[in-house]
């Protein structure tokens, strides 16, 4: 009979302990929601409106293709930044800029922020806001997590610090089971894309031209169906105002060192 308890009582840990796991792994990789604060992944819409995204860099090879492609097609983007690679090639950055697009951070080092400590949260997003207003960028700055991962943490700071998390409901090139090619991305997002949509494109490091290609076929696909493409702030502009209402930094760095 005691062998029997204890048997169940291991069972119960393992099954405990199972569950718990996958509510983190559930949590930690949740596109729309996260345990303190403000997120989206999109903003219902009653105009046809989607907020293109594009994660990682800036290079400078990629922001000029970049760049001459959005502005041949008349598109506006925000562009999620890393701090290293601004520091890196702040032309690229005064490029994106000046061009009228938007910039949001990404992180300094594009690292996991899960399990890390304040310290280590807070200099890796106000790096990169240094380097993005340096840049001369002066609109408000979102943040995207890298790779999409959070917890407690890093959802705690972005609290605490007055600032929206942003992330997405249509991701072509990273999806699983979506066709890698130019017209499986675009198909998956034109069969998909609703009023507010924000759309995640990784195509700063494109050397092959596919993922451009594959955007200028949602483009004009989208563009068909009467969609127009937005930044992020004017696709944000209708949510509450005590979203708007908060700035992009509220601690100075000091507290984080």
């Amino acid at each position: 009979m005691r062998r029997w308890r204890v048997f169940r009582l291991g069972a119960a840990l393992l099954l405990g302990g199972v569950a718990c796991g996958l509510g983190l792994y559930r949590l930690i990789n949740a596109r729309t929601f996260q345990v303190f604060g403000t997120l989206v992944a999109s903003v219902p819409r009653a105009d046809k409106v989607i907020a293109l995204t594009i994660d990682d860099g800036p290079t400078p090879e990629g922001t000029a293709a970049l760049l001459a492609f959005l502005g041949k097609r008349q598109v506006r983007a925000t562009f999620f930044v890393n701090g290293e690679f601004m520091r890196r090639y702040p032309e690229a950055g005064q490029r994106i800029v000046q061009a009228g697009h938007q910039l949001g951070n990404h992180g300094d080092t594009h690292t996991r922020m899960i399990f890390r400590s304040q310290a280590f949260i807070g200099r890796e997003i106000e790096t990169t806001d240094d380097a993005i207003r340096a840049a001369g960028y002066q609109g408000r700055i979102v943040f995207r997590p890298p790779y999409g991962k959070k917890l407690l943490g890093l959802p705690w700071f972005l609290r605490a610090t007055g600032r929206l998390t942003v992330m997405w409901n249509l991701e072509p090139d990273s999806a699983s089971g979506v066709p890698q090619t130019p017209e499986g991305q675009a198909a998956y997002v034109s069969s998909r894309a609703t009023p507010g949509s924000i759309l995640l494109m990784h195509a700063m490091f494109d050397t092959s031209g596919d993922k451009r290609r594959a955007l200028d076929l949602m483009i004009r696909a989208l563009a068909t169906a009467g969609y127009r493409f937005v930044t992020l702030d004017e696709l944000l502009q209708r949510l509450p105002g005590d979203i708007h209402s908060s700035g992009d930094r509220l601690r100075t760095r000091e507290r984080y060192q």
